[in-house]
């Protein structure tokens, strides 16, 4: 006999079981569905001693069914209702279709029915039936959603999305306390909705119950998980996550998307820009989201245009896309509009254009406007920037400002990243090493977006190029693509590869690179910070015989010198420029103007000069006069290594080279030419023997600092030894590392013993 559940108690069920005997077995199948008559009358029955086999759910939700499964524990057998494993439904399936079951397929059917029997089979009878949920598991479940409580259908609506929701947000989006939600999950996985030990709807059910749901009804099921996820704090990116997973529409999504894209703007613009497409596509205002998408735009290199007068945008998002305004036009390289914008832009903007406003020269608008609010890094890169006219003093805050950008970025656009901002300011001051590796350190931290991304390759490239690592350069450059720059970062490339072109001596390929050259020196929009990189066009320019191209961007460049108050540093890098391009022109009148500038320069300053700027003061006046026929060969080699000891080998290598042609001694002039080529020839290995510190270009600090860790002293040691902070001793660590060619600890050591003369300290290396 075999009795199956029911919602009442089967006729005459008493008197079936009372004429029972030990050779008749009873079957109950879903004994959990029976009513409390049926499981007492079944209880006294398996007591009586009626053979009795009994399937049900695993959960025990009634005293009734409880004492019923003790019973039968001594006397019968119960069969819990699980889950069919992979073999137990590709058997299945063979049964139902009459055809062995691929692995696939029954694992399809699997996953896609949770294991349940009655799904499963409902699948396998519709194999090859098309799209969209087998007809008898619609009915089926139609059938049962009609007889569920409101309460359980409205759990089973939001679980048919299929999101990982937290306990406490599936509960309000269902408008349940937590007991409510727990009652509620486990009638459902009793009705056989749920995967078998999970909180999961079976997917099956959950594609047949939302064909069942108007758009409508979807909107506000979608809105009452948005809603639910916000008000519980789940992470922005979470929420935004679930709902697309769904498509979720309305105005909780769109709130959530536009959420999503606002977190991510400064750390992943490429994402956030989905997010805005999703929120606009919920619905969200197109004046809510320009803000935004201005942000990650101009992050990405690829500045999203604004119809403004077509757009809504409230106060602040106003403020947040002027800003955007100037730091597109900063990446453009035009300096002095960038200054205005941000000046304009509300108090976010002028601490931003403390840095352009220096690069255009205006020093009393940069100063007042450096003194705004800002966040520590924005402020610690303006106080960079006003500093700027002493690179040297400047330099410590510029490193200090790209600390604190990896410590914690900045949630706001720059026009330029503090990383960048150090290696111009290293390589004016002939610190090279330090330039490197501030650039390495913003590629390694992602600063200022994909857009920064090929700056700071180009910056390396220029760094490596002006301390005579060609090949370096090379690579450094190698991924840049010129399609994707801006007008300030066209210039740079434009400045390297003529640099190479001219090292080179490939006038071909300088010709090839005059066109870009011609574009950027036609915008006439120099800045400070690119003076040096204008070297290489200007003298592009003329090696080219176009050097009536140069006046009015050597006027620029004169003009915002002296609107800082001719700083002595920017003096020289300047009278520098015209003495190279003297050079280029062999014009021994131009290169004596230009060497007593540099030296006028020298005598005003109120500080010693850098490095740099010492060894170019004392290498003008015997350049001059060697285009003049007048050849000092020991003043010229002195000046030699005073710029090759200031990581301008190049220049070294032309000035020696530029004496040689014009001196009537065979020895001199052999002499003179043994040292350009010493000058521009590869480095030797790390670590080999002959090279003395002189020769491989260290200072007398940088010696000092050398044998100090040759002596196994800790950077602060050092540091207290020769009064100077441990940061400036890993600095000078860097630089002498780089010239000496080391990339390993042991070559470091290797090599300084080398040019030193020391041996290293007990166990180094």
């Amino acid at each position: 006999m075999r009795l199956a559940g029911s919602a009442s108690t089967p006729a005459g069920l008493d008197q079936k079981l009372a004429a029972g005997t030990d050779r008749v077995l009873v079957l109950v199948d879903d004994a959990h569905r029976l009513p409390v008559p049926a499981l007492l009358a079944l209880t006294e029955a398996v007591r009586s001693g009626q053979a009795m086999l009994l399937s049900r759910r695993p959960t025990i939700d009634r005293p009734e069914l409880a004492e019923l499964d003790e019973a039968l524990a001594a006397v019968g057998r119960v069969e819990l209702l699980t889950a069919l494993d992979q073999q137990q439904v590709a058997g299945l399936v063979a049964a139902v279709t009459g055809r062995p079951c691929p692995d696939p397929t029954a694992a399809a059917i699997r996953e896609a029915s949770g294991g349940l029997p009655a799904v499963a089979a409902a699948l396998a009878a519709a194999l090859g039936g098309g799209l969209g949920p087998p007809p008898v598991l619609l009915a089926r479940l139609q059938r049962r959603v009609a007889v569920l409580s409101p309460l359980l259908v409205g759990i089973a609506y939001v679980l048919a999305l299929r999101l990982d929701l937290p306990d406490d947000a599936l509960a309000q989006a269902c408008g349940l306390e937590p007991l409510e939600l727990e009652a509620g999950l486990r009638a459902l996985r009793d009705e056989g909705m749920l995967v078998p030990g999970t909180e999961r709807m079976v997917p099956a059910i959950a594609a047949s119950l939302l064909t069942e749901v108007s758009p409508g009804h979807r909107r506000r099921i979608h809105d009452d998980v948005a809603r639910a996820l916000v008000t519980t704090g789940a992470p922005a990116l979470t929420t935004a996550i679930q709902l697309r997973s769904v498509r979720a529409r309305g105005a909780e999504a769109a709130s959530a998307y536009r959420a999503a894209g606002e977190k991510a703007r400064f750390t992943d613009p490429g994402a956030a820009l989905g997010w805005y497409d999703d929120a606009q596509d919920a619905g969200a205002a197109g004046g809510s989201l320009a803000a935004g998408r201005a942000e990650a735009g101009a992050l990405l290199g690829m500045p999203v245009e604004l119809d403004a007068a077509g757009l809504e945008i409230p106060e602040p998002a106003a403020g947040r896309i002027a800003v955007v305004a100037g730091i597109v036009a900063a990446h453009q390289g035009r300096a002095d509009r960038a200054g205005s914008i941000l000046l304009a832009a509300g108090t976010a903007g002028p601490a931003l254009a403390t840095l352009v406003l220096i690069g255009a020269g205006r020093l009393e608008a940069a100063v007042r406007a450096a003194a705004a609010p800002a966040p520590s890094a924005v402020a610690l890169l303006a106080a960079a920037a006003v500093a700027g006219t002493d690179p040297s003093r400047a330099l410590p805050l510029a490193i200090e400002a790209a600390e604190a950008i990896e410590a914690g970025p900045v949630t706001m656009l720059l026009p330029d990243t503090p990383h960048a901002l150090a290696a111009v300011l290293a390589v004016v001051s002939g610190e090279v090493a330090t330039a490197v590796h501030q650039l390495e350190r913003a590629q390694r931290y992602g600063v200022g977006g994909p857009v920064s991304a090929d700056r700071h390759r180009l910056l390396l490239a220029w760094a490596q190029l002006r301390a005579g690592r060609l090949e370096a350069a090379r690579e450094a450059m190698r991924p840049v693509s010129d399609a994707d720059l801006g007008g300030r970062d066209r210039m740079l490339l434009a400045a390297v590869r003529a640099g190479l072109a001219r090292r080179s001596g490939d006038i071909a390929v300088l010709r090839q690179t005059w066109p870009e050259v011609e574009r950027v020196l036609a915008r006439r929009s120099p800045d400070l910070f690119q003076l040096e990189a204008t070297e290489e066009l200007a003298v592009a320019a003329v090696r080219l015989r176009r050097g009536q191209r140069l006046a009015p961007t050597l006027a620029a460049l004169e003009e915002i010198v002296r609107g800082l108050g001719s700083p002595p540093t920017w003096t020289v890098s300047l009278g520098w420029l015209h003495l190279q391009v003297a050079v280029a022109m062999d014009d021994p009148v131009a290169a004596t103007v230009a060497a007593e500038g540099i030296a006028a320069a020298g005598i005003a300053a109120g500080s010693p000069l850098g490095p740099r700027q010492l060894a170019q003061q004392a290498a003008a006046p015997p350049w001059a006069a060697a285009l003049a026929g007048e050849v000092d060969p020991e003043a010229v080699l002195a000046a030699t290594d005073g710029l090759a000891g200031a990581e301008l080998p190049w220049e070294a290598s032309r000035l020696a080279g530029d004496a040689a042609i014009r001196v009537t001694s065979a020895a001199t002039a052999r002499r003179l030419l043994e040292r350009a080529r010493e000058l521009t020839a590869p480095e030797p290995a790390p670590g080999r023997s002959g090279k003395t510190a002189q020769q491989a270009g260290l200072s007398d600090r940088e010696i000092e600092v050398g044998a100090l860790v040759l002596a196994g002293r800790t950077h602060r040691e050092i540091g207290a030894q020769l009064y100077i902070a441990p940061k400036t001793v890993e600095h000078h660590v860097a630089r002498i590392r780089t010239k000496l060619g080391a990339t390993t600890r042991a070559e470091f050591v290797a090599a300084l013993q080398a040019v030193l003369g020391a041996e290293p300290p007990a166990g180094s290396g």
